[in-house]
């Protein structure tokens, strides 16, 4: 058996996201900026919702005909997370189905996970992919590859004591590789301040920083001195420096520093590629048409669309966490 993850540039066969289920995120606010990106993307590909039985009716109020709509009992909507990361085998398509446990927090913050843990088989099944269970605690926003050996993952989750306690860096990076089929695993140290917080992964990579295409990372570039990020950006950018000779791009954070709960860790990381565009978090932000400008040098031929993701981000992630690619074979 011998897999590959492909990049999220490589072409698409569809899209999927998972409507929102769970009681924090069943308000008005929500369901229009899930259903902006699903709708949105469905202009580009094809897009797949999976629906909890008690959200049917909704989910046809916000979502466009052309979407296809398939009943899957959930929990919450962070299908990255918690759904299938599709990898190749051979000319095959298969499904990783990682353990998750509710980033680490299940257990002790009482919440229910049991739905959402069997959504990796349930897409598996759906497109009739080789299912491929691993037994790490992971998630798909927590790590990032660019197709040719290269991955980026972070100690704070794959290495944590609230995922995997009895295993070791080399286990971790051993299962890493062959179920994803890179070589070397980038690490970084920890992530953003507000991801540690209520609604936070732990560290997810996908605010932190990406692989543009093979060779070129984007990094979250917090440059307000005030807010705990500068030193966590810094440090980011120094440890990459160090592990890879990937060109490095840096991508101004956002200026707004603050909401109601305190420090934000709104990023433009946190984008998803289409065929032909990239859907970009915006934040009604000075720098998101700064960050609009870099996604269009390292993504040259794709547009540019711009969605208001604060809605999402109030509720602990972007829109590279609401999403899920299916590559074609």
């Amino acid at each position: 058996m011998s897999l590959l993850m492909p990049p999220e540039w490589a072409k698409h066969e569809r899209t999927w996201l998972a409507f929102p289920a769970a009681d924090y995120t069943q308000q008005e606010d929500a369901y229009l900026a899930w259903s902006e990106v699903a709708n949105t993307a469905a202009e580009y590909e094809p897009v797949t919702v999976l629906v909890d039985p008690k959200e049917v009716q909704i989910a046809k109020k916000y979502l466009s005909e052309q979407i296809e709509i398939i009943i899957c009992p959930l929990d919450d909507a962070w299908i990255r997370d918690f759904g299938a990361t599709f990898v190749f085998d051979g000319q095959n398509l298969a499904a990783v189905n990682w353990v998750f446990n509710g980033w680490g927090s299940a257990q002790s913050a009482g919440f229910d996970v049991e739905n959402d843990a069997r959504v990796a088989t349930f897409m598996a099944n759906h497109v009739a992919a080789k299912l491929i269970n691993s037994e790490l605690v992971n998630e798909g926003g927590g790590i990032h590859t660019n197709g040719s050996g290269l991955l980026l993952a972070t100690e704070t989750v794959q290495l944590g004591i609230e995922r995997n306690p009895d295993w070791t860096r080399l286990e971790v990076e051993a299962e890493l590789n062959s179920k994803l089929g890179t070589e070397k695993v980038i690490w970084i140290r920890r992530g953003l301040t507000r991801d540690y917080e209520t609604y936070g992964t732990k560290g997810h990579i996908d605010i932190v920083a990406c692989f543009a295409n093979e060779s070129t990372l984007l990094v979250h570039d917090q440059q307000d001195e005030s807010h705990p990020d500068y030193s966590v950006t810094h440090e980011v950018i120094s440890r990459l420096e160090e592990q890879t000779d990937c060109r490095i791009v840096k991508v101004p954070a956002p200026k707004v520093l603050k909401d109601d709960l305190g420090f934000v860790d709104y990023s433009y990381i946190n984008h998803y590629i289409l065929n032909d565009a990239v859907l970009l978090c915006a934040f009604d932000d000075p720098n998101d048409q700064v960050a609009k400008g870099i996604l269009e040098e390292v993504y040259p031929g794709r547009e540019i669309r711009l969605i208001d993701a604060r809605p999402i981000f109030d509720r602990g992630g972007g829109i590279h966490c609401i999403t899920q690619q299916q590559p074609a074979i």
